[in-house]
């Protein structure tokens, strides 16, 4: 049977089309998935994304267990609060699982507390692989399933989210900047997101969630789906885990090189060996992004050919809401230049290949 998340009534008051996602019941959209993109390019939408998979790393190794279990390097986390992108990877090189952590203590105190939040359909692979790395270090994980997260995001969710919580609150909300997070009285509030737009992921306790979604949706922020929050990710050049990267894919072949920390060369984090092996031989392929100005629409699976170069595939493809126009992310040649086609429905359709993101603030960046 699917889990619930403890929001699972007010989507179905809200009109939400539950779906199955990696087992959990899910809102796909609320009626228009359209409009739900619109709604955070130009206000505010919020996703319920209480299926995320939330874990405390603490302990007198906290911090050196992280840095051997992560590409990027937790060192950079310098003040409390302040997040981090990384990889965690297989010694292959190949990606587990993408994820955000949280120095969630002073930098470089003994026993420093950390949080990380790992994919949901990734959850037992990657709980389990947490598990037998600690194994040399003095850690402890602590999954928190109490937590439930709502994600606001938009260019008036702040000023949105200020209205539906606490004077206190509204303050530290002032003050956070970009991937820097703050607690709050058992709440956690990170100005982080998924969408390429300003905004904020909170986690709260679930006896307190319910109150906090009605509270913003009186402060008029829109329940978006996940067919929304989909479309946005593309537009903002986001990699999805499974489709654009795997456990067979390197980072480095996955457009997350910049998330590597190479430095210093003495951090042994797994999958460094397979990584630089790699880097010394070339990598054959790379991660672009697609554009198709012709009608139809682009989707994963989908061949890419590249005259004179030979050919990859879509990795994933949608029909961008704010642009007007088919987008993709392809796994292609790494000589790929500005130009492709891609095979639909039989025809070759010239598409332009880009550098991601899409979009960034509502507005058109590639170029």
């Amino acid at each position: 049977m699917a889990i619930k998340t403890a929001l699972f009534e007010q989507h179905l008051s809200a009109g939400g089309k539950m779906v199955d996602f990696s087992g959990w019941q899910m809102p796909l959209s609320y009626g228009s998935q359209i409009e739900e993109h619109h709604a955070v390019r130009q206000s505010a939408g919020m996703f319920d994304v209480s299926h995320m998979t939330i874990v405390d790393v603490t302990g007198a190794d906290a911090k050196e267990y992280l840095q051997h279990l992560l590409a990027n390097d937790v060192a950079k986390l310098s003040q409390k609060g302040k997040a981090l992108y990384s990889a965690m990877l297989n010694e292959s090189g190949g990606v587990i699982d993408d994820l955000i952590v949280y120095l969630m203590t002073e930098p470089n105190v003994t026993g420093a507390w950390y949080r990380v939040v790992v994919n949901c359909a990734t959850r037992a692979n990657d709980l389990r692989w947490m598990a037998e790395r600690a194994a040399k270090f003095d850690v402890a994980l602590t999954e928190r399933p109490e937590l439930a997260m709502i994600a606001i995001q938009g260019p008036g969710a702040l000023e949105k989210v200020k209205q539906a919580v606490s004077e206190t609150r509204q303050k530290l909300i002032e003050q956070l900047s970009l991937f820097q997070g703050v607690e709050s009285e058992g709440w956690f509030i990170a100005r982080t997101g998924y969408t390429g737009e300003d905004g904020l992921e909170i986690m709260v306790p679930e006896d307190e969630v319910s109150s906090f979604w009605s509270a913003l949706l009186a402060a008029g922020v829109v329940p978006c789906g996940l067919g929304a929050r989909n479309t946005l990710r593309l537009e903002a050049g986001m990699n999805l885990y499974g489709a654009d990267m795997d456990e067979s894919i390197s980072p480095l072949s996955a457009g997350m090189a910049w998330t590597i920390a190479w430095k210093p060369e003495t951090r042994d984090f797994c999958g460094r060996d397979a990584l630089v092996a790699q880097r010394s031989a070339g990598v054959s392929d790379k991660l672009v992004g697609l554009v198709m100005e012709q009608r139809g629409v682009l989707r994963a699976g989908q061949r890419v050919l590249v005259d004179g170069v030979g050919e990859g595939v879509i990795t994933s493809g949608t029909f961008s809401p704010t642009l007007g126009k088919s987008i993709a992310m392809a796994r292609v040649p790494s000589v790929t230049s500005e130009k492709a086609q891609v095979e639909l429905r039989g025809k070759l359709v010239d598409v332009a290949v880009v550098r991601p993101p899409f979009v960034r603030n509502g507005a058109q960046v590639y170029s």
